[in-house]
């Protein structure tokens, strides 16, 4: 077989390109975990649409190509996979005190609890369970789809980490692997391990914002552990990136979307002042003041999940060989850091100022400055439509010190400019930067659900091509009456 094009084994209860048939003891071991999966899947995945048809992608190849094909499928049949990207040959470790040894393909044992804890980390932020109500208020057939690709493929980013688990970590790995299904988002007793994941997703604005922004950290973590020197981890984080596109496609296009429908109503309106929200709303769209605060707060959750800016568990994966930086094959230095300084945004008697820290310690603030950069790209179209409407506004991203509960900021209050203020000041305003109750209230009240072929919600446009190329009219969505 090309080792480049590595087809996916169909023949097992569980596809998978690793050779599972020949691995009986990790096969029986997640033979043994898929009912406890469908349990959870059935319970916390989409409400109300489980036995629906939908136009799925489903992985037959991790050949970029073309490693995909589409067919209707209903949810709890989805043929969740174990999917790597093809090995290299004589890869090399490419950072940290291992630099140029040859890639682990087994767990190192000095660095087995560390890594374990990365993997974990990464299978427990699964968005399924925020998300499983939005199919019944979908403005769409096509975004309902959409959503339902994105759960199933952050459903398989769970079977990629416990698949690691369940062959590389023995009884502690499979206890692991367990505890994942026992999580839930928001549990007051037992929650997911990262704040943002415990946040509600109430309607389709934060779906498009979580996608956008959350899904981007998780696009930069990826891209961090598929420099890893455990070859089973880069190669799985190399094929789950292939996937995450699309997620950030699904909110990116989404928000773009929404602005233009909003942009639109205004023109045909004849409103000039785009902040009038009281006039823009009497529309049937959200306004771009309401669209502005909904990104300060998915932005600011988005960076708590970086970490503190400064960081010697970072500095301990990167040593160690198992979390490299973003492109850290493409960055030109030693990929030791031993000698080199990053800047650090700090409080610094008062006042907000970059600081020189130790590369090493500072990965966190390198990674998230590295995610923001990523984050403006969007920033520029959404503005390119607001702009080509003939309107004066901006859409921008928050300082960093704005509403931030990890890291440097965590203890004082920042207006979007990086403006520190008093907690009386950001009491009064806070609903200004932030969604209100009443905030809540207004775009809930527009989230009706559109399912007619073809048919799209007031309050967004349509998208300007489907997926899979089909036309306009095509039933994404065959639902169960």
């Amino acid at each position: 077989m090309n080792a480049n094009i590595m087809n996916v084994d169909y023949t097992t209860k569980i596809p998978n390109n690793v050779n599972l048939a020949a691995d009986r003891q990790v096969l029986k071991a997640l033979e043994g975990w898929h009912p406890g999966y469908i349990d959870w899947w059935n319970d916390m995945g989409p409400e109300g649409f489980q036995q629906s048809l939908v136009y799925l992608r489903t992985a037959y190849s991790v050949d970029p190509r073309g490693w995909a094909k589409f067919d209707y499928v209903r949810m709890p049949d989805y043929r969740w996979g174990i999917l790597l990207a093809p090995q290299e040959e004589n890869r090399v470790i490419p950072f940290g005190e291992h630099y140029g040894e040859p890639a682990w393909q087994e767990v190192p044992g000095e660095h087995r609890a560390m890594l374990r804890r990365l993997i974990v980390i990464q299978g427990d932020t699964d968005s399924v369970e925020q998300q499983r109500h939005l199919g019944k208020t979908a403005p769409s057939l096509y975004d309902m789809r959409n959503l339902f690709q994105v759960n199933v493929e952050e459903g398989r980013h769970l079977w990629a980490m416990v698949y690691l688990l369940q062959k590389y970590f023995g009884r502690d790995g499979r206890e692991e692997a367990d505890e994942l299904l026992r999580r839930r988002s928001g549990d007051a007793d037992s929650p997911r391990m990262l704040g943002a994941f415990n946040e509600k997703t109430p309607d389709w604005l934060s779906f498009f914002m979580f996608t956008y922004f959350t899904d981007r950290d998780g696009k930069m973590q990826l891209h961090s552990l598929a420099q890893s020197g455990f070859d089973p981890l880069s190669r799985t984080c190399r094929f789950m990136l292939t996937e995450e596109a699309h997620h950030m496609f699904v909110g990116e296009t989404g928000i773009t979307r929404v602005v233009q429908r909003t942009c639109d109503a205004m023109r045909e309106a004849g409103i000039d002042d785009p902040t009038d929200v009281a006039k823009v709303r009497a529309l049937g769209v959200i306004d771009l003041p309401t669209i502005q605060k909904k990104l300060n707060l998915h932005y600011s959750l988005s960076l708590d999940l970086f970490g503190s800016e400064v960081s010697t568990n970072a500095a301990n994966a990167f040593n160690a060989g198992i979390k490299g930086r973003y492109r850290e094959t493409q960055i030109e230095d030693d990929h030791r850091l031993q000698n080199s300084t990053y800047p650090v945004l700090k409080l610094v008697e008062g006042e907000i100022k970059p600081v020189d820290e130790p590369a090493l310690t500072a990965l966190n603030m390198r990674l998230r400055d590295d995610y923001t950069q990523d984050c403006v790209k969007g920033m520029l179209r959404w503005n390119k439509v607001i702009s080509t409407a003939g309107y004066d506004y901006r859409l921008t991203l928050p300082h960093v010190a704005f509403h931030r509960d990890i890291g440097e900021f965590k203890d004082v209050h920042a207006t979007p400019d990086g403006i520190l203020i008093d907690d009386a000041t950001w009491a009064k305003r806070r609903d200004e930067w932030l969604p209100s109750t009443s905030d809540g209230d207004f775009i809930t009240s527009l989230m009706t659900p559109v399912t007619e072929i073809g048919e799209f919600a007031p309050w967004i446009s349509p998208p300007k091509v489907g997926i899979d190329n089909k036309p306009g009219d095509f039933e994404y969505v065959k639902i169960e009456s």
